[in-house]
This record gives C-alpha cells, structure tokens and sequence, in this order.
C-alpha cells in the first residue's frame, strides 16, 4: 500500500502539472474577486472565506477525472482489479495520495490568499483548518465520480458535474464554521463537527462506491 501511494503521488504532481495547477488555479479564482466586488475592504473579509472555499473547492475537481485514468490506459487497471487487496482499499490509497499531492497544497496555499482578501488571524486560521479537514471529502466524492466516467476519453467535465452537487454540504459547513469561528468561537464546534463526519462518512462511502464502478466498467 506505501508503494503505491507513493507511485500515485508521484504521478499526481507529474499529470497535468499537479499542485501546481491547482495552486495556480486557486489562486486566479481568489484574485480576480476584488476587481469584481471593488476596493471595499470590509465587504472583502466578510466574503473571504466563502470566496477561499468556494476557490478550493473548484481547483479540487481538477485532475479528478485523472484518478484512475493512467491505469486505464497503460493496463493496470485490470491488476488492480484481480489483486488480492480490497478494492476498496487500494481505492482509498489513491484517494490519500491524490489528496496529498492536489488538495494539501490547497490548504497551504490558503492563508496567503486569506492575507489577499484582507481576512484577519481567526478567520484564516479557521479556513485553513476547515479546508484540511473538507477537503479530503471533495477527493472522497470525487473518487466515485472518476470511476463512474474511467471508461469516457472525456470524462472531465462529467466528473464535476456528477459530483459537484454532492459537495454542497462540504462547501455549506466549511463556510458556516469558519465565519462562526469569526464571529463567536462558540459556535465553531458544531458546523466543524458536522464536516469532520461528513469527510468520514465519504471517506467510506467514496472508495466503496469507486470500487463497485470500476467492478462493473471491466464487464
């Protein structure tokens, strides 16, 4: 299972530039903002960390539809298929690896932008920790969506419209805990509870709903 997280991490920061893109990606989303909403720096940290979010999570679903695409095309697919490990496990190593070389850089990058939207300490702090703790949940769901489109020469723009109606309450819970650790440390937990379970619950739901796809694409 290491071997292959670190191969599929090596070929995600290879594929398509990896991070780097996303980073890239992310950060065109965050910037082009002020220009739109003008030189109001309050309205700016108000709808900074809905702004980061909803950034992240649209450079999350680039390189999705790569998730299992390389093995498609060089055969692999198949060993992976007729291994004796689970599929379902291998399928989550995937998922780590790919969150750890598309998504981690994300959460890294978030402060930066949260300094660009003029956002304080609190709210980029609150960010950041929501991010690293949803985002592997857009991977999770994404997953799913990969595997359902593996067999599509195209399959990108498929991927994200199957899946970006399921990340609605990634994105709603986020939002909602960090402007409530903005607002009033109080209310953090709940929101930031409700998203800690929906990230393991796709964390189990994803790769099983992974592994049955691609079962049935090799029928």
């Amino acid at each position: 299972m290491m071997a292959l997280f670190l191969r599929d991490l090596k070929l995600s920061v290879r594929a398509g530039g990896g991070a780097l893109i996303g980073v890239l990606f992310f950060t065109t989303v965050v910037a082009v903002i002020p220009f739109g909403v003008g030189p109001d720096l309050n309205l700016l940290s108000r709808i900074g960390p809905a702004i980061v979010w909803i950034g992240a999570l649209l450079a999350s679903l680039l390189g999705l539809d790569r998730l299992f695409q390389a093995e498609r095309e060089d055969g692999s697919l198949d060993i992976l298929l007729m291994q004796e490990t689970p599929l379902v496990l291998t399928v989550l190593v995937k998922c780590l690896a790919h969150w750890t070389a598309t998504g981690l850089p994300l959460v890294l990058a978030s402060p930066m932008l949260g300094l660009f939207m003029n956002m304080n300490e609190v709210a980029i702090g609150a960010v950041m920790l929501t991010l690293l703790v949803g985002s592997p949940a857009i991977t999770f769901i994404g997953a799913a969506g990969a595997a359902v489109a593996v067999t599509l020469p195209r399959g990108g723009l498929l991927v994200s419209i199957l899946i970006l109606p399921l990340t609605v309450p990634v994105l709603i819970f986020g939002v909602s805990a960090a402007y409530a650790a903005v607002e009033d440390p109080a209310p953090f937990f709940p929101p930031f509870a409700i998203l800690c379970a929906i990230t393991l619950f796709f964390a189990v739901i994803g790769p099983a709903a992974a592994a049955i796809a691609l079962k049935n694409s090799s029928e």
